[in-house]
Parts: C-alpha cells; sequence; structure tokens
C-alpha cells in the first residue's frame, strides 16, 4: 500500500468532552461541536515521559479498568462510561488535573438552579451508583423524611456519595436531579453526578454514552447518537471540531453497519453496558490472522468478546490476540525495516520500527477488521501506526497496547473484553449507534469543522 506522509502525535487526552448537553426530540438532531482536550503542556514536560508512554499507559488502565469484572472494585455499579458528571459547586478541586488554573475550570452551581435538588436515598437513581444491599443498610433507618417538621435537614435521606474510577483517574460527589433546557423543549428529572473531587480528569466533566440508564441516550429516550473523531493531525489546532449529534435520522451513503450483540454473560455489571461488536476476523496484508474464539464472542462469565470504547485511546488486544496480531505486521514488514528495541521499551508499545534517515513515508502492511454481515473496516495507516520522534529515539509503532504480566499475562485468558476498539482508531470515522435497529454504522470521511 502507498500511505500518506507520516506525521508526529502530540500529547491528548484519552477521554471525550462533551459540554454542554441539549435534549433532543426522538427523531430531530441536536448537533453539537466535539473538541479533544489536551493535557496542560507542563504537565507533559513536568513528566520526564514521552507524550506516547503516557498515552500507551493510560489505554492500558482503561482497558484493564474496563475488563475487571470485582464489583467491589469501587462504589459504582457498572462502568463509570455511562454516568454523566460534572465540576460541581465552589469547593471542587481536581487534583493532578490538565486545566491550567482552577480559575479555568467551569462549575456547575446547583443552587442558582430552582429545578436542581440531590438524589434521594430511596430513589431508583441511586442504585445506578450503589448496590441495593448497600443501600438497604444506609436507607433502612432514615430518621425523618426531607420537609418534616422534625427534619432539620434532608441530608439524612440523600443517596450517599458516589466514587467512580476510570483506570487513569477517579471523581467522586452527590447525584443530583435537574431540569434540562434547549429552546421549545425540557427534560424533568435529567440525573447526573454533582462532582467534588476529581483526580486526573478533564476539567468540563464527562458525558456517559454506554448502555447503561444513567447515560445520555437512555435518559433522553435517544434511538441513535454518532460522532465523528478529529484526525490527529489537529491535535494542536482548537480551533476546528469534530461533532457529535443526538437524535437523527442517521445513514447516508457509504455507511457500513455492524450488528450490536450482547454478551452471553447478559446484563451482569459491567459487562451488560458495553457495546459488543460481532467481529468474524482480522486481516493484516491482505492475510487473515488465526485468532482465538474468544476474540470473536463473550462467554457467559464475560471472558472475550469485542467491544467500542471511546474513552480507550489505542486499540487494546489481550495477549492471546495480540501475539498473533503482531507477529502478522512482522512478518509483512518482511524486515525492510529494523525493530527499534529502545522505542519499545521507551514507549510500552510494540512492535516499533526504525525510521530509515530521511523517509517521509514507509510501506506498511494494512490492518483490517472485519464484521458479521460484510463490513469492512480498513484503517488508513495513521489510524494505526504512530510516530515516535525524540531524542536518537525515531520509530513508527504498532498503535495497539496488551498486557503480559497479572491476571491477563500470556496463557491466561482473564475476563473481560479480549479487544477494545479505541478512539485512535476511530479518527476520521463517522461512527453511528442506531440503538433502534442494535447496529453500530460507520464511514470513513473528514471530521474537520471549523467555527462559522
Amino acid at each position: 500500500m502507498a500511505p500518506p506522509p507520516l506525521f508526529p502525535l502530540p500529547p491528548l487526552l484519552i477521554l471525550l468532552v462533551i459540554v454542554p448537553l441539549f435534549p433532543t426530540a426522538a427523531r430531530t438532531a441536536t448537533t453539537l461541536p466535539l473538541y479533544r482536550h489536551l493535557p496542560h503542556v507542563a504537565e507533559a514536560v513536568a513528566s520526564h515521559h514521552h507524550p506516547l508512554s503516557r498515552l500507551a499507559a493510560a489505554s492500558l488502565a482503561r482497558a484493564l479498568h474496563l475488563k475487571r469484572r470485582d464489583p467491589n472494585h469501587h462504589s459504582q455499579k457498572g462502568s463509570g462510561s455511562h454516568l454523566t458528571w460534572v465540576p460541581c459547586t465552589s469547593s471542587y478541586e481536581c487534583r493532578n488535573c490538565s486545566s491550567p488554573s482552577a480559575s479555568a475550570v467551569p462549575v456547575f452551581h446547583p443552587k442558582n438552579s430552582s429545578s436542581s435538588r440531590l438524589v434521594g436515598c430511596r430513589n431508583p437513581s441511586c442504585q445506578w451508583v450503589h448496590s441495593a444491599a448497600n443501600l438497604a443498610t444506609k436507607c433502612r433507618r432514615a430518621p425523618c423524611s426531607p420537609g418534616a417538621a422534625n427534619c432539620p435537614a434532608a441530608a439524612s435521606n440523600v443517596c450517599p456519595p458516589y466514587a467512580v474510577v476510570y483506570g487513569s483517574g477517579s471523581t467522586a460527589g452527590l447525584l443530583i436531579a435537574d431540569t434540562l433546557r434547549a429552546p421549545g423543549r425540557a427534560v424533568p428529572g435529567f440525573v447526573l453526578g454533582c462532582s467534588l473531587v476529581s483526580v486526573h480528569q478533564p476539567p468540563s466533566g464527562l458525558a456517559g454514552f454506554g448502555r447503561g440508564a444513567p447515560s445520555v441516550p437512555a435518559q433522553l429516550g435517544l434511538p441513535k447518537f454518532s460522532y465523528c473523531l478529529l484526525s490527529r493531525r489537529f491535535d494542536d489546532n482548537a480551533a476546528v471540531s469534530g461533532s457529535l449529534v443526538l437524535g437523527g435520522t442517521g445513514g447516508g451513503e457509504g455507511m457500513q453497519y455492524v450488528p450490536l450483540v450482547k454478551s452471553a454473560a447478559g446484563d451482569k455489571l459491567p459487562y451488560g453496558v458495553y457495546y459488543y461488536l460481532a467481529l468474524r476476523g482480522v486481516t493484516v496484508g491482505g492475510k487473515a490472522v488465526r485468532l482465538p474464539a474468544r476474540a470473536f464472542a463473550a462467554n457467559a462469565a464475560g471472558s472475550g468478546g469485542t467491544i467500542v470504547d471511546s474513552g480507550t485511546t489505542f486499540t487494546y488486544l489481550d495477549p492471546t490476540v495480540f501475539q498473533p496480531v503482531a507477529d502478522a505486521v512482522v512478518a509483512a514488514v518482511g524486515g525492510r525495516y529494523k525493530r527499534s528495541k529502545d522505542a519499545e521499551d521507551e514507549l510500552g508499545l510494540h512492535p516499533c520500527f526504525a525510521l530509515p534517515q530521511g523517509a517521509r513515508s514507509m510501506a506498511l502492511p494494512e490492518l483490517s477488521f472485519h464484521f458479521e454481515g460484510g463490513a469492512v473496516m480498513q484503517l488508513p495507516v495513521e489510524n494505526y501506526f504512530v510516530v515516535a520522534g525524540r531524542g536518537a529515539v525515531e520509530a513508527i509503532c504498532l498503535a495497539v497496547v496488551t498486557d503480559f504480566s497479572g491476571g491477563s499475562g500470556a496463557g491466561n485468558e482473564g475476563s473481560g473484553p479480549a479487544i477494545i476498539l479505541g478512539s485512535f482508531q476511530q479518527q476520521n470515522y463517522l461512527v453511528e449507534y442506531d440503538l433502534e435497529k442494535e447496529r453500530l454504522g460507520f464511514r470513513r470521511q473528514s471530521c474537520t469543522s471549523s467555527p462559522s
């Protein structure tokens, strides 16, 4: 194949920031600009680590968090990706976050909203972030009812604080409900997190788009939503944006569709909130890679299968899947380029190949995902190889992560999805989640939008 010129990858954050949120009628579309939030430059310099190393580590941490099946690992049930939260109150504290100053953080003040209220302990939405058993203990003996003459405050009946762990950071606060307003329309009782403290999170909060009841699509009753993620070429250009579309008719010329399938684990958390894809194969350089059966479907314990996740930057392949794919890439390169062990050791990415002196492009094998129904995602080279150039290390590396240690090591299948298709591989793709027809659509296109 004849790949386009190579380009470096500036630092970026692994999670999408989508604010503000507006309601939408089921068949009408609301289009919002989608900006990638980048870490503060000083933060990257102070770390003394290569930006790609940090991205690889964050991607792996996120993947291992999604794979973890221990329901007691954190106090929120399931995955944090389906809870929407915003920085809340003037006391909000964000530690190791990327905003250059506290004054730059946009903060929501519930006291300034006449429709804002704390979610009660017995409200069904409180079980979005706490187990029923936990609430049975904490809510069983509420001493009084809010508003009663002998009740000094409603705090005794308030849903207990939540704590959500994302793998590379966390956030904690209280659930609130408020009316979500847009011109000519209002959605009362939209439940979201009012975060009081966060660690290593984007400054404006997060919007949840998973399958769970707390998610934006579920609360707004959306039949579908879609996004188009910017090319990483624009990481240093704040004037352009991608897009997020809530509702609408979707479809269009050139769209390919993949069935969204349920895990054999059913609604068991956290796997019940993930978007599983009906993967049928992977090819490298046009040749099929022999993969284990667990790459294609999850078992009743939630082990295996392929999911799509915009919160993971580099695609994750568990060792049983990664090794044959990496071997196929090395075989397809065929010795044209030398392996760069220095880059692999520094970045945590494999395989890496040394850039020939003065090279503006390299002949690299194509990587494609094949799905049930015939859909094929043939990735452009910039969506699965990344250039690392700093000091003596100049190489191009496969933008995929894995874990060869611990519970997911070689020879141990581990729990959770075998493949997590990340946002790096989705850049410059329109990705549509058709929730009515239980399918995911995609089409390669430019995602660049400039303000008018």
